[in-house]
């Protein structure tokens, strides 16, 4: 039971954080100079981790290191990726590295450097709800590490609490040591590796990390891996320079002018601008299935696209755990498959707001409505103070969990929260028009 509120504890702030990921993260260093802004981000981690359970050696972002938190918005910020290596004297060995994209593993170590230097960052301390305050502004009830109750008062609070693992309806009775996330690979990796049989479900970018990793560990022990994927193919994620150009402020805010009904219309054909392999991997599980293949026919690998988990059941087959019930969407045919180990890599979806009920107003999915400034709209009609990071796939666009975007969006949200033009906002920053050109318009009217 929850100790009563320590009125004592009670503070006031301009704003109040809620969450600890790349995105409130990043807002807090660009917060951190701006001397009239008062904030405090809480976060109910222990410590700052960045996806822990898939920091596989190897693994770079997917992103240029110039998305680190705040180089997009201000090149000269003392919490950039560029002054990290140099505080940690790694900029000559970065500079010979030459590479844009960085381990993974590096860059949750610079951010983990920003969170243990920022005063305002709070870790282990749970925000439980947060509630219209009487007089104007928010109370936010917060649970601290050992138990006690708070409660502070915000003029503002942003929403920062990402999302949470998206796993088939199937598994959710079955999810445990051998049926997981992705988001839980390396907790059961050993599990996995030594295993007689494992498939992977799912064939984004965390999907095929696995298989990579279950193809060169496991293989060699006698591992038989199966890998199904709902969609049509083990496709490449977008990466042209042009095809890029969707993740920019620009393409935001023209997705953003769009009735609700275009924007999921034109999502529901995007899935490869944030989905899908890249590259380096597909080639590296093609390259490791060659390798398997130098004395036999096959590996030990069963692959297809087009295949819908129906069910999940113990397995009647001797030395297996589990039965997989599987649809194949274009034949139109059921088939099973043994295994003992299945890895969902099966995606993410918005985790919800501690917000009071009935306090945001919702569409007719019940997705919150974000504005182009990155606010909630209240059911109320009022003007608000609550602002949402990576929350907005719907009514922002593909560029919503990217991390490039990530300093663009915390630029607005300064600025709105300081009440002035602290970052400059660009109107310009890529060569593509979206929607009708400029110069057709006057044409369109006459």
């Amino acid at each position: 039971m929850s100790r009563p509120t320590d009125v004592s504890s009670m503070s006031e702030y301009d704003v109040v954080g809620v969450g600890l990921g790349p995105f409130n993260l990043g807002l807090a260093a660009l917060l951190e100079p701006v001397s009239d802004v008062d904030a405090v981000f809480f976060e109910a981690a222990p410590r700052f981790a960045w996806h822990p359970g898939l920091m596989l050696p190897g693994t770079t972002l997917q992103v240029p290191f110039l998305a680190d938190l705040v180089t997009l918005a201000d090149p000269t910020s003392r919490w950039s990726f560029l002054k990290y290596l140099h505080e940690r004297g790694r900029l000559y060995r970065f500079y010979f590295y030459e590479r844009f994209h960085v381990p993974r593993a590096e860059f949750d170590a610079y951010a983990r450097w920003v969170a243990e230097s920022l005063p305002s960052c709070r870790f282990g301390t749970r925000v439980t709800t947060v509630a219209p305050a009487a007089g104007g502004g928010w109370r936010v009830g917060v649970e601290t590490a050992d138990g006690a109750v708070e409660e502070h008062k915000a003029r503002s609070v942003v929403f920062g609490v990402g999302t949470r693992p998206s796993v088939p309806p199937v598994t959710r009775d079955v999810l445990g040591a051998d049926v997981f996330h992705t988001e839980d690979y390396l907790t059961y990796r050993e599990k996995a590796v030594t295993a007689s049989a494992v498939t992977v479900v799912g064939s984004g970018q965390s999907a095929g990390e696995v298989v990579a990793d279950l193809l060169e560990a496991g293989l060699p022990g006698g591992l038989t891996v199966d890998w199904f994927t709902r969609s049509r193919g083990f496709l490449p994620m977008e990466y042209s320079k042009l095809g890029l150009e969707h993740f920019t402020p620009e393409y935001t805010a023209y997705f953003h002018g769009l009735p609700p009904s275009t924007r999921d219309e034109i999502r529901a054909g995007q899935d490869l601008l944030y989905k899908g392999l890249s590259a380096e991997t597909s080639e590296r599980i093609y390259d490791l299935l060659y390798a398997a293949t130098v004395d036999r026919a096959d590996p030990p690998v069963v692959y297809g696209g087009g295949c819908e988990l129906r069910a999940i059941e113990p397995s009647p087959v001797p030395g297996r755990r589990w039965r997989l019930t599987w649809h194949h969407r274009d034949q139109d045919r059921r088939f099973t498959r043994d295994t003992d180990v299945v890895v969902l890599g099966t995606g993410h979806e918005p985790a919800p707001l501690p917000v009071a009920s009935g306090v945001v107003a919702v569409d007719a999915l019940g997705r919150p409505e974000v504005s182009l400034d990155y606010r909630l709209a209240l059911t109320s009609g009022a003007p608000s103070t609550l602002f949402a990071q990576n929350a907005e796939l719907h009514t922002h666009g593909v560029g919503a969990p990217d991390l490039g975007l990530g300093a663009h969006r915390n630029s607005v949200i300064v600025n709105a929260l300081a009440g002035r033009e602290v970052y400059a906002v660009r109107d310009r920053t890529v060569y593509q028009s979206f929607g009708v050109p400029e110069e057709a318009r006057p044409h369109d009217r006459t």
